[in-house]
C-alpha cells in the first residue's frame, strides 16, 4: 500500500493545502497524475466547488483531480483510478455516501493493490478500522462506523493538547482515553495539525514539524518525534 494521511488541509495564515503540497507532489511522483477525488465530506458547499478548489492546488503540483460525481458508474471510476484522493469535511457524511454508493470495498481493494491514496482530516479518518476517533459531530447515520480498514490503528486528526481558555469540558486526551478504555487493544495516533503519515511498503513515517501523540490502554501517552518510524503500528 501507499498512503499519505494528512491531519488537516489548512494551517492558520496559510493557503489551502499549502503545508502538505510538497509532500503530495513527491508522493504522487513527477509524472502528471489525474487522481479520482471523493468529495462526499462536503456538507455546506457543493461537490463541484470542492473539486475546483482541490484541483487548483493539485495543478500547482503538476497533478489534477476529477470528482467521482462526474461518472455515471462511480464504482467503475474507482476501479480505473490512477490515484484516489479523499478530502476533509464531515466524516459521518463522507462514510454515509461512500457506503450508499457502494464504494468502500472497491476503494479498499484498489489501495490494497497499490493505488496511491491521499487523504486529509476526514479522508484520513476513513482509512482506519472505524471512524470512532473523528472529531466531527455525527450529523447523519453512516449505516455503521466501520470504515476502509486500510490501517490497523485509529487516527485523531487535528489533535490538540489542551482546551481553549475558559472551556471546562473534556480535553482531547480525555476523550481518547475514554476510547481506549473500551477499545483496549487499539492504538490511537493523535495527529497534530501540520503533520502526516507516509505509509509505503510496510513502512510508516511521521512527517511534519510536530510530534504525534500515541495512545494505548495500559501505557502512558507517548510523544512520537517527526521523522519517527512508526512501522510497529502495522
Amino acid at each position: 500500500m501507499k498512503l499519505l494521511l494528512i491531519s488537516n488541509s489548512t494551517m492558520a495564515g496559510q493557503a489551502y493545502l499549502e503545508y502538505p503540497k510538497n509532500e503530495i507532489k513527491k508522493f504522487l511522483g513527477t509524472k502528471p497524475v489525474e487522481a479520482l477525488f471523493i468529495p462526499f465530506a462536503a456538507v455546506t458547499f457543493s461537490y463541484e466547488a470542492y473539486e475546483k478548489k482541490v484541483n487548483e492546488r493539485f495543478n500547482e503540483m503538476g497533478h489534477s483531480v476529477v470528482s467521482v460525481t462526474r461518472f455515471e458508474n462511480q464504482q467503475e471510476a474507482v476501479k480505473n483510478a490512477k490515484a484516489i484522493v479523499i478530502g476533509g469535511g464531515n466524516t459521518w457524511q463522507l462514510l454515509r455516501v461512500m457506503r450508499q454508493n457502494g464504494l468502500l470495498p472497491h476503494i479498499r481493494e484498489k489501495v490494497l493493490n497499490g493505488t496511491p491514496y491521499v487523504g486529509w482530516s476526514a479522508g484520513s479518518n476513513v482509512t482506519c478500522p472505524t471512524i470512532q476517533t473523528t472529531n466531527d459531530m455525527p450529523v447523519t447515520d453512516p449505516g455503521g462506523m466501520d470504515a476502509l480498514n486500510l490501517v490497523p490503528f485509529q487516527i485523531n486528526p487535528h489533535y490538540l493538547d489542551a482546551n481553549p481558555d475558559g472551556h471546562a469540558g473534556e480535553t482531547r486526551e480525555q476523550r481518547i482515553e475514554e476510547y481506549i478504555e473500551i477499545n483496549r487493544e487499539t492504538y490511537v495516533v493523535g495527529l497534530r495539525e501540520g503533520t502526516m503519515l507516509w505509509i509505503e511498503n510496510g513502512s510508516i513515517k511521521l512527517m511534519g514539524q510536530k510530534p504525534a501523540r500515541l495512545f494505548r490502554k495500559g501505557s502512558p501517552p507517548r510523544e512520537l518525534l517527526p521523522d519517527s518510524d512508526l512501522s510497529f503500528l502495522r
